[in-house]
């Protein structure tokens, strides 16, 4: 078995179907067997959009996304999705060939050669490790916590045989978790603890991260025996469904927020970060009790200290901390809460109130949007449109980068195929991957592009304004948007009826772009 034919054995194994990336002159030893093993493979038109539909795709589908590049700049390229991956925890899968394996050192000038490959990925990722036989191929990709990693093999490897067979029983590659994985609490005296203090709490509250994906009715069981309102992080989302009567919503960052957070006596947050890139204004304030669950240690002490740390799988913790509460009366304390979060969340989505109005009549209970980083998705999507299912809201948030809504948006579809889903871009978002409409188009994919077009990088102005500073190097100007879908293969339209526009490209042949001018805010 070759290199290249022992790593795509090595992805089948392990479940996976779909990768995306684009080939290249240093990658070609791999893409015969893609096909020979059922694996799709999805051309996209940049590096950095592979990177963020397979980011995109895992957070839908809860299995981890891949991408394939060839060797220096095509890895760079996807370098800063991987730096978004790992900033939210998203598990995906960078692979790339390296030099051969007897370069020498010091280079020679060698097609797409890059001083130190194995450095530039390590930084921005859980690891990147260099393969040095095929061999070693099947445990290099050893799962860590939620967190994307690199994988490079010289390109000589991949013509390379070896007398070897890939084991069914590996776990080297992510979607199977290593036996042991992930690790247990470390006491079940602690959730015994954490059990009591939660259940003599007059105010206890809870905060609902990422973490908690794969865990919403584990959540609502706990949730429900406190009687705790439950409010979500950006990533969080959904978890607990909007309309369920313990939920605040999503966003930490409102003031309602933080005035909740110092209400409450105890407080459960699991599998958050307590991140700044979460809370905007500042760190919130414990005045009680901070319980923390987290399946990684170094997560535990980051930004808030508590005074009882669990590590341990979301899922299993709050399994365990179910059966161990007993059951208390409901009150009115969820409801005022909730009231006061969503009036402050209404006032600050007000000038796109009704576009996010139209996206919920659309989207209905099952709906996702894959969100750009821009005024129209954390002001106003964020925390007013309800979101009912985990990963219905996909968003930048750790790193913050721009051009991450439409590739998430394809990945998400390609993961749910029969579920709407809608790309929501700001203009100065959609143009940094805007070539991937193409992609979508390609793969005749009903989906809905919102671009919310103010002219320009509208946060930065406001920033430059508020500063006092000359405004100035934030104002675009407004490109033919509908021709430049249209071009690119597309359904594109200037808005009219938003609901009925967006309601008729989920049902489309193909993309759908839909042009909205918005004033400057």
């Amino acid at each position: 078995m070759t290199g290249g034919e022992a790593l795509v054995a090595g992805l089948a194994t392990h479940g996976v179907d779909t990768v995306f990336g684009i080939p290249g002159t240093h990658s070609l030893p791999i893409y015969p067997y893609f096909q020979q093993y059922g694996i799709r493979h999805v051309l996209t038109r940049h590096e950095q959009g592979a990177g963020y539909a397979a980011d995109g795709y895992a957070r839908v589908s809860g299995r981890p996304g891949v991408v394939v590049t060839t060797t220096g700049p095509a890895i760079l390229n996807a370098a800063t999705a991987a730096a978004q991956s790992y900033s939210d925890s998203v598990p995906v899968l960078f692979l790339s060939p390296a030099v051969p394996v007897d370069h020498p050192g010091r280079g020679n000038g060698l097609l797409h050669e890059v001083k130190d490959q194995r450095a530039a990925m390590d930084a921005v990722t859980a690891g990147s490790h260099r393969v040095h036989s095929v061999q070693e191929i099947p445990v290099a990709a050893r799962w860590r916590r939620l967190s994307p990693i690199c994988v490079r093999a010289g390109r000589d490897l991949g013509i390379s045989m070896c007398r070897w067979i890939f084991s069914t029983g590996s776990r080297a590659y992510g979607c199977r978790r290593p036996s042991g994985w992930p690790p247990r609490s470390r006491t079940r005296a602690a959730i015994s603890e954490a059990a009591h203090m939660l259940a003599d709490a007059q105010f206890p509250g809870i905060i609902a991260g990422g973490g908690v994906r794969a865990a919403a009715a584990e959540l609502a069981r706990v949730a429900e025996s406190l009687g705790a309102p439950v409010i979500a992080s950006t990533n969080g989302k959904g978890i607990l469904p909007a309309d369920h009567p313990l939920s605040l919503g999503a966003g930490l960052h409102h003031r309602a927020v933080f005035d909740f957070v110092a209400e409450c006596d105890v407080l459960l947050a699991i599998g958050t970060e307590l991140a700044p890139s979460d809370l905007f204004a500042g760190g919130l304030e414990f005045r009680g009790k901070l319980v923390r669950v987290d399946i990684d240690p170094a997560q535990l002490l980051t930004n808030a200290e508590p005074d009882l740390a669990i590590v341990g799988d979301a899922r299993q913790a709050l399994t365990e901390l179910a059966l161990a509460l007993p059951a208390r009366e409901s009150t009115q304390r969820p409801a005022q809460w909730r009231e006061r979060v969503s009036a402050q969340a209404a006032i600050e989505g007000a000038p796109w109130r009704s576009i996010v109005d139209s996206l919920a009549a659309a989207l209905g209970r099952d709906g996702v949007v894959a969100a750009d980083n821009a005024m129209v998705s954390y002001y106003g999507a964020l925390s007013n449109l309800p979101g009912y299912r985990p990963g219905c809201f996909l968003f930048p948030t750790g790193l913050g980068t721009l051009g991450y809504g439409l590739p998430a948006a394809i990945g998400a579809k390609l993961a749910e195929p029969d579920t709407p889903v809608v790309a929501l871009e700001g203009d100065g978002g959609l143009m940094f991957t805007v070539a991937e409409l193409a992609t979508a188009a390609q793969l005749g994919l009903p989906l809905p592009v919102l671009i919310v077009d103010n002219g320009g990088y509208g946060e930065i102005r406001n920033e430059m304004a508020e500063r006092g500073d000359p405004v100035h190097a934030v104002d675009l100007g407004h490109p033919d948007f509908v021709a430049l879908g249209q071009s690119l293969g597309c359904h594109a339209m200037t808005a009219g009826d938003l609901t009925e526009d967006i309601t008729n490209a989920l049902a489309a042949d193909r993309p759908t772009l839909i042009h909205i001018q918005s004033a400057r805010r």
